[in-house]
């Protein structure tokens, strides 16, 4: 887009924060000042979360307050444009984290019935938006094979890997035998959902998988 048009749409609808929408001034790009100061970013080991079927999993957030609030525009009001915040921050995470740990970028899909509801795969979004920022590439590998309930709305571990087992394939084994693969969703609680893809993955012939998420849920 040219400078002309790129201001003319500034004029028009000033470019706010992502996390607390508050105008931005110049030179801030996509969030603040001040919530580049305060967000609640995770620290150290706290990015850190171990699971059944993956090695590693690194957020660079918590999510909470205004990471939350901002979240739920971005998955739920189609914000969009937030991915390309949120893959910085991804990144940022993924360098400091699992450097030269993967060779193949993926992420959890969402069904077909909730990609036509939404419009939009946000882990699919965010996978792109990170790969770019790390100077590669994300493939589609997954595939959801049916619909599950919303795994917030589970209390028991129990019940949420009952809710996802068996709701991913992989797509083609070929694509990930003998990878180490890093797999990008949007949020991580217990970790199920990211477990149950990389289980499927493991199955395929994958190495080793590692994920990503944009932030992680206090338990």
């Amino acid at each position: 887009m040219s400078g002309f048009f790129g201001a003319l749409l500034d004029l028009l609808f000033p470019p706010r924060c992502i996390f607390c929408r508050k105008l931005l001034q110049s030179g801030e790009q996509g969030y603040c000042a001040r919530c580049g100061e305060t967000l609640p970013r995770t620290r150290g080991k706290e990015a850190e979360q171990t699971g059944e079927f993956f090695s590693l999993c690194v957020s660079p957030l918590w999510y909470q307050d205004k990471v939350r609030d901002s979240f739920h525009r971005f998955k739920f009001s189609g914000r969009t444009g937030y991915a390309k915040v949120y893959g910085h921050f991804m990144a940022e995470c993924v360098r400091g984290h699992l450097a030269g740990r993967y060779d193949l970028i993926t992420w959890v899909p969402l069904s077909g019935r909730s990609l036509k509801k939404r419009g939009y795969d946000q882990a699919m979004l965010l996978a792109m938006t990170a790969a770019l920022e790390l100077e590669d590439v994300a493939v589609e590998t997954l595939v959801k094979v049916r619909s599950t309930n919303t795994q917030s709305r589970l209390t028991e571990d129990s019940a949420r890997k009952a809710n996802v087992l068996g709701a991913y394939r992989v797509t083609d084994a070929e694509l990930v035998s003998g990878h180490r693969i890093l797999l990008i969703d949007d949020i991580v609680t217990t970790g199920s959902t990211i477990s149950e893809c990389a289980r499927m993955l493991l199955t395929a012939g994958a190495e080793e998988v590692l994920c990503a998420t944009l932030a992680r849920a206090r338990k």
